[in-house]
Parts: C-alpha cells; structure tokens; sequence
C-alpha cells in the first residue's frame, strides 16, 4: 500500500508528458489569447479578413513542447509553480527564490 501511494506522488497525471494542470492552463490562456485576438481582427477589418488557427495551434504545440522539457527535468513542476504562486499571494516575496 505504502509504494502505491508513493507511486501517485511521484509521478503525477500528465497529458502528452506535460503535468496535467499545467496543460489545461496552457490551452485556456491559448484559447483566450486566440478568442481575442480573433474578434480584434473581426472588429479591425471589418469582416473581411480573420487570423488563420493555425498559427495558433502551432503556439500551443511549441508551448507544450517546452512545458513538456521542463517538467521531463523537474517531474514536480505543477506543485512547485503552485507553491510559488501561494507564496506570492501570501506577500511573501523574498521566499520565491528558494
């Protein structure tokens, strides 16, 4: 039981090697950025012309992949942006370079 459990705090889910809830930040602030700048274009030209998905698509899979060579270096990446993240909420700056 021990080993089990040690086991599922060592390797945490992942999608495509990059850790879960990292991969789902990625593609939501993708998306966003796309969204926007999809009706910024609509509202700029009127209709005529859109930006292309594809350069969007493109930015996610270069995004993972770099998430994807971090996290193979630092298995823990999610936790340890989290933690970071809760030390910088919490005004706790000179923490952040632990």
């Amino acid at each position: 039981m021990k080993q089990q459990v040690l086991k599922a705090l060592a390797n945490p889910s992942r999608i495509f090697y990059v850790p879960y809830s990292l991969a789902v930040v990625n593609f939501a602030i993708q998306f966003l950025i796309f969204v926007g700048f999809f009706i910024v274009s609509l509202i700029v030209s009127g209709g005529r012309d859109s930006i292309d998905p594809l350069f969007f698509l493109i930015s996610v899979l270069i995004t993972h992949s770099i998430l994807a060579g971090f996290s193979k270096k630092e298995p823990q990446l999610a936790q340890i942006i989290s933690a970071k993240i809760q030390l910088y909420k919490s005004r706790i700056p000179g923490r952040l370079n632990a």
